[in-house]
């Protein structure tokens, strides 16, 4: 987890550059903080061609992007330099943490899942409500970067990957979490794996005690929950499960249904993604 992408949305992105720190702390990581302007126009009816651009609304609308944007790059500044960490080229002989700055122009979840294919780790905010661009920033990073993603609440615990939970339900996806997640997984002081039962998997796979069994060959301390239900009750278990083991940490595969399908009837992921309360690790 040596080089890691925080996506800063705004000045309100303080938990994911806390998380970052915690990361890179760890790691000794560089952070690549991360902010995109979106170009919008307004639309208005009317007019010779039935349809025109207000360029008064579309000034206010670059004025309050670039606001933000200056918002982003102060938040970033003064949070490094607090936690003493140098921005820019890493001066020599330089050991711990250290960050750099970055801007693009696009919209944010499209920059996310292109520019994030290089990454060790994407971290992102938790979305405050569906339809919204932190929840499409989180499925771009998912769906298009091919790198593990870090899910931030707002107001997380205060440690981080101390006790790690794992939502094991036997999917590829729930497998390449764990994989991508090895680095924390071989730091943590205690790993939970929190499974299903078979008759509750999307599709046949190994049962915790299996996924239990790999994680001891890695000297890892490693213990087995219970998780039970379906869709949207089997995520309220998980997340009942984690905070019972004291995680401060989960890790879950992200959309081992299909995403319309979650979309539609609910499930696990989706359900995780709006009610968690503590960081979680997904990949897919």
């Amino acid at each position: 987890m040596k080089n890691l992408l925080a996506v800063v949305g705004d000045g309100n992105a303080k938990p994911v550059l806390e998380a970052a720190m915690k990361v890179a702390q760890r790691f000794d990581s560089h952070i690549v903080g991360l902010h995109s302007l979106t170009t919008e126009y307004a639309v208005v009816f009317g007019g010779e061609m039935g349809f025109s651009i207000s360029s008064e609304v579309d000034r206010t609308l670059e004025r309050e992007g670039h606001e933000r944007r200056d918002q982003a790059r102060w938040l970033f500044r003064d949070f490094m330099t607090a936690h003493s960490v140098p921005i820019g080229p890493v001066p020599a002989g330089h050991s711990g943490p250290s960050a750099s700055w970055r801007e693009e122009d696009g919209r944010q979840n499209a920059v996310v899942g292109l520019i994030g294919r290089v990454f060790d780790l994407i971290l992102v905010e938790q979305p405050e409500k569906l339809a919204s661009i932190a929840e499409a920033t989180l499925e771009d990073a998912l769906f298009e970067s091919g790198r593990p993603v870090l899910m931030v609440p707002s107001d997380g615990p205060a440690t981080m990957g101390e006790v790690i939970a794992i939502a094991w339900n036997g999917s590829t996806e729930t497998a390449l979490t764990v994989a991508l997640g090895m680095p924390f997984l071989q730091r943590a002081r205690h790993v939970a794996v929190v499974a299903v039962g078979p008759q509750h998997m999307p599709e046949p796979g190994p049962e915790g005690e299996e996924l239990v069994h790999t994680l001891e060959h890695y000297g890892i301390e490693v213990s087995l929950r219970t998780a039970v239900g379906r869709q949207k009750p089997q995520g309220e278990s998980f997340l009942k499960e984690a905070m019972a083991a004291g995680a401060d940490m989960l890790f879950k595969g992200a959309y081992t249904q299909s995403r319309i399908r979650q979309m539609i009837f609910g499930g696990a992921t989706r359900h995780i993604i709006m009610e968690a309360r503590l960081p979680v690790l997904m990949a897919r």
